[in-house]
């Protein structure tokens, strides 16, 4: 057999080889991951796919050097019909409304809200309903991650949003964001069988971590400020102006504290005056350390008795702390909750009670001395790169506090009776001094008389002053 021949068999047996491997290659088609978003409500299904629709968009938008007067008028619709994904969760026709989209993304930025941690609070799992609406008859839902309340709305308090909105952003500006106003993050219309739902999206005032004991609505008037039987028998009632005076009516905080928390308030209260905005209330959550404490202790099966750890956990700008189990030099370190979400920081600090976390020099083995782990002796550290949102980011803090989360809490002076933290901010600041308010002001003028102080409904300037009053008086 020539040399040719032998060549050319041997390519013959190459090529049939490469064709077989070829056959046998498999080309699998990737599909695109389709987000579903399952929520007992279908009204709740839509508005976790179109929070995630608009946040995804925004992302293509460029940040504008400066707001315009048209951004406060602006809106963002998207209308879905006959969709073929998440068929069993959402509706087979709906609509979704983004309200002033640009000018909801500046104020969580001025609130150190990032975007992607707001879309992983409302979207990765179903927000639950409170059990009991408010009396306006409004319904409230807590985002799973307890960091955000999602509120409904009705149309005449949408345009009272839109009119506010367009004096809250240059004061949020102006301030910095320092106050103890809502904190607005998204508003926006969801349109399911022909009827509009509106919904806000506003930062949780409570810790989403610290148990609340007590809880009080003030508006600083004493008629008719009474919890009823009913609202007293819930496992958290929500106590007015006269149940927090019988229950002592003190707020320990210190001068210190009180001076800045004060200069807040009656920078907010002036705010609302001038709009002739009143009605308003100030909402405290009372954290008792020492019945935690025990509450705790008397936990069976549990290791939240423990003094909480400190650690940092290395990790990029985008990382978040989850519910999945981490494995770190042989030990498995189980996440219960995302604590913080924070952006443009290189590092987290996370508390947790009996976890042990990363620290800059790895795991901490042993823990510190009972007086050096002693709640109101710690103070938690915030990095330089990150955002310091709320009015108190001078406060000296708790351990338990951390500071990216609670930013509405201040805890108790170190000579105070009790062992507390408390939870402050202005709620309910959209009900404007109109004829609705001047009659009930005349109705309840008629039933107590016209001597009485103390009536809640009255004018901007004199419900603005007695509020101050009230609150100052209670706080030592």
């Amino acid at each position: 057999m020539d040399k040719n021949h032998i060549l050319e068999s041997i390519n013959i047996k190459k090529m049939s080889a490469m064709a077989s491997k070829l056959k046998k290659k498999r080309i699998r088609v990737k599909h695109q991951k389709v987000k579903v978003f399952r929520a007992k409500e279908p009204l709740m299904s839509v508005f976790m796919w179109g929070v995630n629709h608009t946040l995804n968009d925004l992302q293509h938008v460029n940040v504008p050097v400066m707001l315009m007067p048209d951004d406060f008028r602006s809106y963002s619709k998207i209308r879905v019909d006959n969709h073929l994904f998440n068929k069993e969760n959402l509706p087979s026709h709906f609509k979704f409304k983004e309200y002033c989209p640009l000018v909801f993304r500046n104020l969580r930025e001025r609130f150190g809200v990032d975007d992607q941690d707001l879309r992983e609070s409302l979207t990765r799992s179903e927000p639950t309903p409170f059990v009991n609406p408010g009396k306006s008859g409004a319904k409230f839902y807590q985002s799973w991650d307890k960091l955000y309340i999602i509120k409904t709305l009705t149309s005449e308090e949408v345009e009272q949003m839109h009119a506010l909105l367009k004096q809250y952003h240059p004061y949020i500006v102006e301030r910095h964001g320092k106050t103890l106003l809502p904190q607005y993050l998204g508003m926006y219309r969801l349109t399911v069988d022909g009827v509009e739902h509106y919904k806000v999206i506003t930062r949780n005032v409570f810790s989403n971590h610290l148990k609340i004991h007590r809880k009080y609505d003030l508006k600083g008037s004493t008629v008719d400020r009474e919890a009823s039987d009913k609202e007293k028998g819930k496992d958290l009632p929500t106590l007015k102006d006269n149940d927090f005076l019988k229950d002592g009516g003190r707020i320990y905080i210190g001068e210190e504290a009180k001076e800045k928390l004060m200069e807040t308030l009656n920078a907010d209260i002036g705010f609302l005056t001038k709009l002739h905005l009143m009605d308003y209330s100030l909402l405290l959550g009372v954290h008792d350390s020492e019945k935690a404490e025990q509450e705790e202790r008397d936990k069976p099966d549990s290791q939240v008795g423990r003094t909480p750890k400190r650690g940092i956990c290395l990790s990029d700008t985008k990382s978040r702390i989850g519910g999945s189990p981490v494995v770190v030099e042989g030990r498995l370190l189980i996440f219960l909750s995302p604590l913080l979400k924070t952006r443009n920081r290189k590092h987290m600090v996370v508390y947790y009670y009996g976890l042990l976390l990363l620290d800059e020099n790895g795991l901490e083995e042993e823990e510190e001395s009972d007086e050096a782990n002693c709640p109101g002796q710690g103070v938690v550290p915030t990095p330089p790169e990150s955002p310091s949102p709320g009015f108190h980011g001078e406060f000296e803090y708790d351990g338990r506090i951390i500071p990216d989360i609670d930013i509405y809490a201040i805890p108790s002076h170190a000579s105070a009776p009790r062992k507390e933290i408390y939870f402050l901010a202005v709620i309910d600041v959209l009900t404007h001094y109109g004829v609705k308010k001047q009659a009930a002001k005349a109705a309840k003028t008629v039933k107590y008389g016209s001597n009485v102080e103390g009536i809640s409904t009255c004018e901007p300037d004199q419900y603005a002053k007695r509020f101050i009053d009230f609150i100052q008086k209670a706080i030592e």
